[in-house]
């Protein structure tokens, strides 16, 4: 399930997310599963027809990630695998970063971090000028709403709902969710 949040040059991504083993060289081996939230560039595209026609917008190159996530044969909830990506090159995502607050209070971490999109920006090295002015205060604005869903996707995938293999087939390697 994917969830979208945009903003005037910015947008937050939100989805449930497995993994079959992906990182079996830095002792994180086994299935992982949870939410991942993107904050990345929006693009509006010349409309394709009349000024009713539906608006192009592509959802562009991701700037922050958090992967709210945790090892399948470990408790439901626990995000034992909490972590977070301060800075991408290009598409790829840099070294997980385990921080101890986040791990403490993942959603209060995400939270007060979506909060301070100069703070992401900065630590990304993106250029500020990358967002519009009006992203910052607007961003910050649905902060609310970005973690009621990041929660309930959180409890889905907890409940095993969300979060799991599409079927019964035997995985050896994937990557199943929309971010």
């Amino acid at each position: 399930m994917l969830y979208a949040f945009g903003f005037e040059r910015i947008g937050v991504m939100v989805s449930d997310l497995y993994f079959v083993n992906p990182c079996p060289a830095k002792g994180q081996e086994g299935a992982e599963r949870g939410v991942r939230l993107e904050v990345r560039v929006l693009e509006r595209q010349p409309l394709k027809g009349s000024i009713y026609s539906a608006q192009p917008i592509v959802v562009d190159r991701p700037i922050w990630r958090v992967d709210l996530l945790e090892a399948v044969d470990s408790k439901p909830g626990s995000l034992d695998r909490a972590h977070h990506h301060p800075a991408f090159d290009g598409w790829e995502p840099g070294e997980r970063h385990f921080v101890p607050e986040l791990s403490a209070a993942p959603v209060e971490w995400l939270a007060e971090r979506l909060a301070d999109l100069d703070g992401v920006l900065a630590g990304a090295g993106v250029a500020a000028d990358v967002v519009a002015s009006s992203d910052a205060a607007a961003l910050r604005d649905a902060v609310p709403e970005i973690v009621d869903v990041l929660r309930r996707l959180l409890a889905r995938v907890a409940a095993g709902e969300l979060g799991k293999p599409d079927d019964d087939r035997e995985l050896v390697s994937a990557r199943i969710g929309w971010l």
